[in-house]
């Protein structure tokens, strides 16, 4: 069988051809669950809420730009999904305006540690404080933008973040016997 490219593939999925939305599915799911595992409390959290960002995307399929590559509008697809479900959750909303954020004493140990024990950890943070560590740490995002993205201040975007490192630093230290933390 041949592999088509997202372009035919979009193309198809845009005819209501369910082989071509079978396989955007299977091309794209790996992916969608690298993303959503990290803000999932567990794996079948993640197969739920990547199940849902899809039905955005097979809804939403028409309002891709045509040219634009894929990847980069999936991954914001399943990121507001993720943040529309947390907010449908309850997410934590801490009102500590003014902790100091100061990144300079945090401790590279990443290269201590396998991918599935910082996922655990991960995972192990409060929807609030595991949300806000992805989107700035590793999707990039600033506090600003968190902020708007999931209703809450800039100063509880900071507050969450900081308080999400040093739950993670007293975890790894307590869990994983790591002591330079």
């Amino acid at each position: 069988m041949k592999v088509r490219s997202d372009i035919d593939l979009i193309a198809a999925c845009l005819k209501n051809e369910r082989q071509a939305q079978k396989e955007l599915y299977k091309k794209y799911y790996s992916y969608g669950m690298s993303v959503t595992i990290r803000y999932a409390k567990n794996k079948e959290d993640a197969q739920w809420l990547l199940n849902q960002a899809f039905m955005k995307v097979f809804t939403h399929l028409n309002q891709f730009k045509t040219g634009a590559e894929f990847r980069p509008w999936f991954r914001r697809i399943v990121i507001n999904t993720v943040l529309s479900a947390n907010k449908k959750f309850h997410l934590e909303d801490s009102n500590l305006e003014g902790i100091d954020q100061s990144d300079e004493d945090d401790v590279d140990i990443i290269s201590e540690l396998t991918y599935d024990e910082i996922l655990k950890e991960i995972q192990s943070l409060t929807p609030a404080y595991r949300t806000v560590l992805n989107l700035y740490l590793i999707d990039g995002y600033k506090h600003h933008e968190i902020a708007e993205k999931m209703g809450i201040s800039e100063g509880t975007s900071k507050s969450n973040l900081f308080k999400a490192k040093e739950m993670l630093k007293k975890r790894l230290k307590e869990n994983l016997g790591i002591e330079r933390v």
